[in-house]
């Protein structure tokens, strides 16, 4: 069977494909620079917009802990214990919306620093890039608010329920459980996107991903362990499953760009 013929790249597309891997390591250190402050003004502007509707945040904060409280015959009611207690709430949740919302140009900084080692065709998925791992990031809140922490709060609330002792649960203390748990989360959901970074650079394979999978469990029971507060078998199995399947997409992904590279590095051999 006769080789399909390609057409002949010009040398100015030679050129452009290349161009990212001549930069020297002063150039790489102010084009860090450019993405460092870039990200930072983006922030800046998202903890803005964050501080402004902040207040209104908290009704969807604390709304997965009053649904527990009122399960058990509970009162609803969280409270603050220091007189600043409140105001300090509004303005870390403030914080952290800022960044969510500066999240996707952030991961667009990041993608411009790394793409020039890229090449051409490769650069071109800075779009899909950007938009999943933002979907992911999203996925991973909503798993946790929606799934992860009515199971959780409704064990540790119940747990006493029938006891002497009865709960009087701290705003800021709540808050910095479901911090831990949704940025956990999210973060995690972003296994596919480090993945896809990775094979991209030929560091893993999908074999490797495979061959090691007893280690990657290890990981992910540990990470289950420390990021759920509870100790019941149900909760962590709850935040595990995800972690597995995400790993396992992980693989699929890492075989869909090692596939894609071969294929290109077979067509360029034969046109050369």
């Amino acid at each position: 069977m006769a080789a399909t013929i390609q057409p002949e790249r010009t040398p100015r597309e030679i050129e452009e494909e290349e161009a990212g891997g001549r930069m020297s390591f002063f150039e790489h250190l102010v084009d860090l620079r450019k993405r460092l402050v870039n990200s930072l003004i983006a922030v800046g502007i998202g903890m803005v917009i964050g501080l402004s509707i902040s207040k209104h945040g908290i009704n969807y904060i604390v709304e997965p802990m009053q649904k527990a409280l009122r399960a058990n015959h509970l009162d609803d009611k969280l409270y603050y214990t220091s007189p600043a207690g409140y105001i300090s709430l509004v303005i870390n949740l403030g914080l952290y919306l800022g960044i969510v919302f500066a999240m996707p140009f952030v991961l667009f900084q990041i993608w411009q620093f790394v793409a020039p080692g890229l090449y051409k065709h490769e650069r071109r998925a800075a779009g899909g890039f950007i938009v999943s791992s933002m979907l992911l990031f999203l996925c991973g809140i909503a798993f946790a608010y929606f799934i992860l922490m009515p199971q959780m709060l409704n064990f540790l609330i119940g747990f006493a329920y029938d006891g002497p002792v009865k709960p009087l649960i701290s705003i800021n203390e709540y808050f910095s459980l479901i911090l831990i748990v949704l940025l956990g989360l999210g973060i995690i959901f972003e296994l596919p996107v480090l993945i896809f970074i990775l094979s991209l650079f030929g560091i893993v394979t999908p074999k490797f991903l495979l061959r090691n999978f007893r280690y990657a469990m290890l990981i992910i029971t540990v990470a289950a362990a420390i990021i759920t507060p509870t100790p019941d078998a149900t909760t962590m199995l709850v935040f595990m499953a995800p972690m597995i399947v995400l790993y396992f997409v992980g693989v699929f992904v890492s075989y869909a760009v090692i596939r894609r590279k071969r294929a290109r590095a077979l067509a360029e051999g034969e046109v050369s």
